[in-house]
């Protein structure tokens, strides 16, 4: 089995891996061991910068039991120009599971048709199913639950929002995404999750009109990597997407905020949103961790 997307999944599987990061998370802070991949080896193959990914996937496997071993792109053949389906037969002689954290999704697919253990999306530009997951066990934390609730994603229509309408569509979560015009989600991605039963999501342009009785409200950075270049374009795009005091007193007053981070303080956020108590994004962050080591018990 692999994770490359959140459609991998079957709602069960999304509960479960909830109920097991939440049960991982309070062994860890009762200081109870939890070691059951002894003698696993896990391979990370990045091709983008990482904090959050690269440290909670070695951290995760390291509490489990087992140890990692980290190849950036300079660090690997594929840098070289080996083909991406050499590269796999071989890992997979090597290692239990690969994280890969690349760019195009095709790369990952590709990787994953030749690999013989599981492989794992730690980001491409098209999606970030970890990060989502993350995200929703952080819901379930501070809500109770994921059922009945509005979630707003404001900002780019980019691999979190992709993510978050697969996850939204497979759980019944209300969504709403406030994208400016050109910057919206993946059409394909919409048209599949659209044509699941239950599903609510819907696209608008004006995020005052979204962000009205939501109880989560979620954005990240306007110019992800890859997109430096577009800054200034996306800046100009993105004005009056910012999630600042005054959009939080337009929806519910316990309304959760969340990013993936890193945040660019002052555009896509304010400060003094993101320090302030409506804010999770430090939980979100940790959370992180428990959900790899629950991903990691799953596949392997």
């Amino acid at each position: 089995m692999n994770l490359l997307t959140i459609h991998d999944l079957e709602k069960s599987d999304i509960d479960n891996l909830l109920e097991k990061a939440v049960a991982l998370k309070e062994r860890h802070k009762r200081g109870i061991p939890h070691q059951p991949l002894k003698g696993k080896v896990l391979g990370l193959i990045f091709e983008k910068p990482s904090t959050r990914t690269r440290v909670s996937f070695e951290t995760a496997i390291c509490h489990l039991g087992g140890n990692s071993i980290f190849l950036s792109h300079i660090d690997s053949q594929i840098g070289r120009g080996e083909p991406i389906k050499d590269t796999a037969r071989v890992m997979s002689r090597y290692v239990d599971a690969v994280v890969i954290r690349t760019y195009g999704h095709e790369i990952i697919e590709e990787y994953a048709r030749y690999s013989t253990v599981p492989v794992i999306n730690g980001l491409t530009d098209l999606h970030h199913p970890c990060q989502v997951l993350a995200d929703i066990m952080t819901i379930v934390e501070k809500k109770g639950g994921y059922k009945g609730l509005k979630v707003v994603w404001i900002g780019d229509g980019n691999n979190m929002a992709n993510s978050w309408i697969e996850a939204a569509a497979r759980l019944g979560i209300e969504l709403r995404l406030a994208c400016p015009k050109g910057f919206q989600p993946d059409t394909g991605v919409l048209e599949k999750a659209r044509a699941m039963k239950g599903s609510f999501v819907e696209v608008v342009n004006n995020p005052k009109e979204a962000i009205r009785e939501a109880d989560v409200l979620n954005t990240d950075v306007w110019a992800s990597m890859g997109h430096e270049k577009e800054r200034k374009n996306r800046l100009m795009a993105f004005k009056g997407y910012q999630i600042g005091p005054e959009m939080l007193e337009l929806t519910k007053k316990d309304v959760m905020v969340m990013h993936c981070l890193p945040a660019h303080r002052g555009e896509e956020i304010t400060e003094e949103v993101l320090e302030g108590p409506n804010s999770v994004v430090w939980d979100q962050a940790e959370n992180r961790l428990h959900m790899q080591k629950a991903i990691l018990e799953l596949l392997l």
